[in-house]
């Protein structure tokens, strides 16, 4: 505040140009055309600048800024929330319904960090920490995608498995014909294979396939998958039923297949 005082009688009162102003001081010209700029804008002289105190003057000449007020028109983000949980819904669908014919429409960038910001405040969970090489998170894409034989133009729907280790997002993804064991167990072992190594932990789902007894706490697997484990030298640890967020990263792996960002091998039957 010395200096905005000093700027200001230099400026004001003794005429001085902001160059001189500025030397005077040992601040930049531009420094001191600013403040008295901002003088100028709140209606402050010399005269009345020494009838303030410090504070007071720098209330007058910086004043706290305003809320931007926005006109565009905010969708509704619980209904958002609720269509993402759809198969095949994403945020890029979303937004193209909500923006059609809609002129205040937000950006599609600031459509997703807006809603990004709201689904935070909704209800906590606890944050997974991931160790490099721990944790390979598998499952099965929601969605099937079309394979049609060479010889005999047959069109059959073949099932997309996903593998993604927790810490580097590294996936493999290939389609098999079914969902039986001998599938879930093929996959990950082409998965391992692609890896070129065995994390501590496997996560899968409790599908049927796998798991001989699903349950919450204490799910055992079938002695298939139990023998895959031993052989492999790894542990399983099976995702609780209906909580998608104990395997984040193969559900966000699988929504990406869904959009078609991963190329995909045959593992014929």
């Amino acid at each position: 505040m010395r200096q905005i005082r000093e700027t200001l009688r230099l400026h004001l009162s003794a005429g001085l140009s902001f160059n001189e102003v500025g030397r005077s001081l040992k601040i930049s010209k531009s420094a001191a055309a600013k403040y008295a700029s901002l003088a100028r804008a709140a209606g402050v002289d010399w005269e009345a600048a020494q009838a303030l105190t410090d504070q007071e003057l720098e209330t007058r000449l910086y004043k706290p800024a305003l809320p931007r007020s926005s006109h565009q028109l905010a969708p509704d983000f619980a209904n958002v929330h609720q269509e993402l949980k759809r198969a095949g819904v994403t945020l890029q669908l979303l937004w193209e319904e909500y923006a059609k014919d809609n002129a205040l429409a937000y950006k599609y960038t600031s459509f997703c960090v807006k809603y990004r910001e709201w689904a935070l405040g909704l209800k906590r969970s606890m944050r997974q920490t991931h160790i490099a090489g721990e944790k390979l998170f598998v499952d099965y894409a929601g969605q099937t995608v079309p394979i049609v034989d060479a010889t005999t133009g047959e069109i059959t729907q073949a099932q997309i498995f996903v593998a993604t280790f927790g810490a580097s997002n590294y996936t493999y993804a290939c389609a098999t014909a079914r969902q039986t064991t001998a599938d879930w167990i093929g996959a990950q072992v082409q998965a391992l294979e692609f890896f070129g190594g065995v994390p501590r932990l496997i996560v899968p789902d409790q599908a049927r396939a796998l798991i001989k007894n699903p349950d919450t706490y204490d799910p055992q697997p079938n002695r298939l998958y139990d023998e895959f484990a031993t052989h492999y030298g790894c542990a399983l640890l099976a995702a609780r039923p209906a909580h998608p967020r104990d395997k984040p990263k193969v559900e966000n792996s699988s929504r990406q297949r869904r959009l078609g960002l991963y190329k995909l091998t045959w593992m014929g039957a």
